[in-house]
Parts: structure tokens; sequence; C-alpha cells
């Protein structure tokens, strides 16, 4: 096994990428192209290889702007697409009972691709694979990194057998509790918050009806809100609807008083009273499936010096609130080569790159969390579709020059700070606009009064 951890083309450079998931695997794509040979180290099976039907275990990913462009500009959009579902907005389910239809844009392109997290990864993963000088290693746990070697050593989860694998980079792509981040960062002036959202989830189905046919419309995003409980559903191919649940972990109501078919069913015709027909496997579902948790994490440096590097949920992990985990780490990807293009020192590469990213995904870790509140608890009142109507509105007719924050954080590749600060621009606008509507109102009520009054002395 020992020949197997070092490239065999010693002009190239070496990268060692920690964790074969989603960024590390698309890391791996565009560091092959740029000519590196890259050796992916993984401590789960070869995710291709894994048995049809584990349920239970992720979330459905909603694919938009900015993943769309990190997978085109490596050529696999088309065939992440024809493995997904066109979302082209959301049915609310609201808590008595009403269902209503809030699209996600004005234009055509303005749509959300729900795609299965496993079938994407094997699609990116079969890419990576087919580049010339990448190597995926399965089975195999980091257990330490030499930050300035950079070196890292590997412990076979087969037989317990380890070895030190050499290389020019390290890129830590392994999640939300990353090993090469704690190492990486041990012993430096480094930041570190770790949050986690006090509910959890469940993965559930909506399975195609007798007749084969969807349960509920096909082409959108479902939501079923409430301050107790939400449930989310993204549609799959088959017909078929992954959905979420989400629930605070403990009190009353929550995951733990879930105990029993009784209280199952009683939970969900109280709160979700159209739900529980479109799913006869629930109380199966709710009782054997695993439960989930939610983690934010805010954290820096992202690298150091010339030779290691994070991506992905290990240097910022968000809520799935805003659909945006996946799409910002793709989107990572492509501008950790975008700054390898620009700087030929790979250390000030990494630095740039550091600083081109960090500000906009602690921005998203706070949209994130907004869009939380937003779903749970407004996303079916009159006021929030409103307001969502009225952004469509302007956003039509003024066109580039008013745009939505979900369109802006969905839709575009805009960084996320900058479209929150213009989207507060555009509010403070409105309600300057709205003020000087009722002023002017108030004062032409006025003068119309005074001069009605004077009129009438005058007869």
């Amino acid at each position: 096994m020992m020949d197997g951890h070092r490239p065999t083309n010693d002009r190239r450079d070496r990268a060692v990428i920690v964790g074969a998931g989603l960024a590390g695997s698309l890391a791996a794509v565009y560091l092959a192209r740029r000519g590196y040979a890259v050796d992916v180290y993984e401590r789960r099976d070869d995710p291709r290889l894994a048995p049809a039907g584990l349920a239970g275990r992720s979330i459905n990913l909603g694919l938009s702007a900015r993943g769309m462009s990190a997978l085109r500009e490596v050529g696999l959009l088309d065939e992440v697409l024809k493995r997904s579902v066109p979302m082209r907005g959301r049915v609310v389910h609201s808590p008595d009972g009403t269902v209503s239809f809030q699209p996600y844009g004005v234009r055509e392109h303005q749509i959300l691709h729900s795609v299965l997290r496993d079938e994407l990864i094997a699609v990116v993963v079969d890419a990576a694979d087919a580049q010339p000088g990448v190597r995926f290693h399965f089975g195999w746990r980091m257990q330490r990194l030499d930050r300035d070697r950079p070196s890292v050593t590997v412990v076979s989860e087969a037989d317990g057998t380890s070895t030190e694998v050499t290389a020019d980079l390290v890129v830590g792509a392994d999640g939300a509790f990353s090993t090469v981040r704690q190492q990486l960062q041990h012993g430096l002036r480094a930041n570190h918050a770790q949050e986690f959202l006090d509910w959890g989830y469940k993965e559930l189905t909506i399975p195609v009806g007798d007749d084969g046919q969807p349960r509920v419309r096909l082409e959108a995003l479902h939501v079923w809100p409430g301050e107790h409980a939400m449930m989310v559903a993204h549609p799959n191919l088959d017909g078929s609807l992954t959905c979420s649940l989400f629930m605070a972990f403990e009190g009353e109501p929550s995951l733990a008083t879930l105990t029993s078919p009784a209280a199952i069913r009683a939970f969900f015709q109280q709160h979700f009273p159209d739900a529980e027909a479109l799913m006869p496997h629930l109380v199966e579902e709710i009782l054997d499936h695993p439960t989930g948790h939610l983690v934010t994490v805010r954290t820096a440096p992202w690298h150091h010096a010339d030779r290691v590097v994070l991506v992905g949920d290990a240097a910022h992990a968000v809520y799935p609130f805003y659909g945006q985990g996946m799409n910002s780490s793709f989107e990572d990807c492509l501008v950790l080569d975008q700054c390898l293009a620009a700087h030929p020192d790979r250390g000030a590469a990494l630095a740039a790159y550091q600083t081109a990213r960090k500000t906009h995904t602690d921005v998203l870790a706070d949209l994130s969390t907004q869009n939380f509140e937003d779903l749970r608890a407004r996303v079916h009142r009159p006021g929030y579709a409103l307001r969502a109507a009225a952004d469509r509105v302007l956003n039509r007719l003024l066109a580039d020059r008013w745009t939505p924050l979900y369109t802006m954080v969905a839709h575009t590749t805009t960084p996320y700070a900058e479209a929150l600060a213009r989207s507060r621009r555009q509010d403070r606008l409105l309600r300057w606009s709205a003020a000087g509507a009722v002023a002017a109102g108030t004062t032409l009520a006025y003068l119309t009064t005074r001069t009605l009054a004077r009129a009438g002395r005058g007869r």
C-alpha cells in the first residue's frame, strides 16, 4: 500500500485532500486541472459503492447559481442537471390548511435544482477519478497533520496500519468537525466559534402514490412552517420527495416526545394536518431514522503559509435553511482556483482566497439563521408574502436596479456581504419612499382642507 501513497510523477506539485465529500472531490478536479497530482483520503467507504436506500442520513440539496457556476467551469453542470428536478418556487402548507405557491423569481432561470446528495457525490467523485493524477483512498482516516512539512499521517480503518504521506499542499475538506482544521490551528492565534441549533432533524419520505404519480406538485420546494416544528420537502426524479422534519431536541413538543405511533400521529394531525396522508411510512421512519444535528462554524485562519488550506464546511459550516451550504462549498473551490491562477506564489494565493471568502461566509451564517426564523414563523403570513410579491414586481419593473436579497443570494454570484449591503440600501430606499409618500399625502390633505375652508369663508 505504501507505493500507492506517492504520486508517480514527481515533477508535478502534489496535493493531499482529506475528505472525499462534495467539496473535497470538486477540489480534486480543480487541482488536477491546474497540474497537481492529487491523493484524496476518506475514512468512509467509496460512496459510489454504498447500497441504495440508506435513508435518514442527509438533507437533499438545492443547487443554485453559485454551485452551478463552479460545476459549469469544470464541465459537470449538464451531467448534474440530468439528475435533478427543477424547483420553480416554494409551496407553503400553512398551519390553517391553506396552500400557496411563492415563485423564486421573475425570470425563467431563477429556479433551484433538487438533487440527491448521494447522486451528486457520485458524479463529482467519478469526474475527479477520471482526471489524470487523481487517486482516491477510501477507508483511511487522517490521524496527524504536520502543517510545516506538510504531511499527513493516515490510518487504515481495515487493519490499523499507518503511513505518512508528504505533499506540497494539504487541503482540509473533512467537514464541520475537521481534524485538519483542529491541527492546522493548534498553538496559533486562532479564532473558533461553534454553535449548535437546539433543533435537530429527521429525514422522512413522501413516496409516489399508488398510481405511480407524485402526491403533490413536484417542481417546487414544499414547506410546512410552524413555531414548534417545520418540514421541508425536496422533489426527486422518481416522483417522490425527501422530507426533513425539524424540531427541538427536548421540551413539549419535541423530537424527544415522538416516541410512539399515537404520539406521532397526534402531533402531525395537530401541526401538519395535510401531511400525514402523504406519508404512509411516517411512524416507522420517525422511530427508526437517526436524528441529525445542525451546526454553524466560524473560524480563522483558513490556511497556513503555502502548505495547508481549508474548504467547505471545514472552513464555514452553516445551517441549511438558505440552501447555500453545498453551493458556498463549491464556490470555495472555484475561488481557490481563481486565486491560484492569479497568484504564482501559493502562499499569496491561499491568503487571497481566505480574504475573498471569509467575510462573505460569515454573512451567510447570519442569513441562514435568519432564514430559519422566516421559514418556520413568517413564510406563511400575509405580510411576508406581500413583501416578497412587492420585491418581485420591483425587480420586474426596475430589472438590475432592484434585486431582492433572495435573488442575489440564490440566483447570482454576488458575494454574500455585498448582497446583504445592497438589500439594506434597497430597504432604506423603500422606507424613505413610503415615508415620503405618506408625508406628501398628509401635506396634500392638509392643503386641500385649507383651500376648501377658505373657499367656504369666501362664500
